[in-house]
């Protein structure tokens, strides 16, 4: 007789919840250290339809914390690698792919009105914002995931509305920003409640940032897994 490979998520949450969560369409914006690991669990949770988005390949930078980089995968879209370990996990899954970086002029043609879910998984302010902007006025839930960067404390995540978040810079600026946009909260976000190690923050230019901060391996990969719970508690309690 052959093994069902959800038998322990039945066990878990029944044959309806896995149905529900099989139906259900959830959108991972950003495969970096974050993004790459919710991904991986709401796939391997028997969510079969997934959208991804990302515009970036693998470089040897990325190996201290992203789940898809390995000296094989370098140089490698995102996009393309996680949509085949994904599809490793569960060869029924449906996955889209958009090599891009979401942008106001793009956010609809990658995120559809039928998207169940949105993890937001972007590091820059500006394209997060376009993001939060856009599920909010379309009526799509999201979670969003605020800096994971020179801090230590796995204990110290939180999943919070935004406007109860704290002790993290991504999160002040984001309210910042949003309050002008007549935002003040209302969409969930996992940060962590741990202040930041100002030793381990750098200036270095690049797109949409004016710093770069160190990341220990474990804790994108927390802020990952947190953001797909928030997901997969959606779809199971209000679909």
């Amino acid at each position: 007789m052959e093994e069902i490979w959800q038998e322990r998520t039945i066990i878990q949450i029944g044959e309806l919840g896995l149905e529900k969560l099989k139906k259900s369409k959830i959108a991972i914006i950003g495969l970096g250290g974050v993004g790459a690991y919710a991904a991986e669990m709401i796939c391997r949770s028997g969510v079969e339809n997934l959208i991804l988005s990302d515009a970036d390949t693998y470089n040897p930078t990325n190996k201290n914390r992203q789940l898809g980089a390995l000296d094989s995968t370098i140089g490698k879209k995102k996009t393309q690698v996680m949509r085949e370990r994904l599809l490793d996990i569960n060869k029924d899954a449906k996955i889209e792919v958009f090599d891009q970086f979401v942008t106001h002029e793009n956010i609809s043609q990658i995120i559809p009105l039928d998207v169940d879910f949105v993890v937001d998984a972007i590091d820059t302010l500006s394209p997060k914002i376009d993001l939060i902007k856009y599920c909010i006025q379309s009526k799509i839930p999201l979670v969003s995931s605020m800096g994971a960067g020179a801090k230590y404390d796995g204990t110290k995540l939180k999943i919070a509305d935004l406007k109860k978040s704290y002790n993290c810079p991504l999160a002040y600026m984001l309210r910042k920003r949003l309050r002008k946009e007549g935002i003040y909260g209302g969409f969930k976000v996992v940060f962590s409640e741990e202040l930041p190690d100002k030793s381990a923050i750098i200036p270095f230019e690049e797109r949409n940032k004016k710093s770069r901060a160190g990341t220990i391996s474990y804790l994108p990969a927390m802020f990952g897994c947190l953001c797909a719970q928030e997901a997969i508690s959606h779809i199971l309690n209000n679909t």
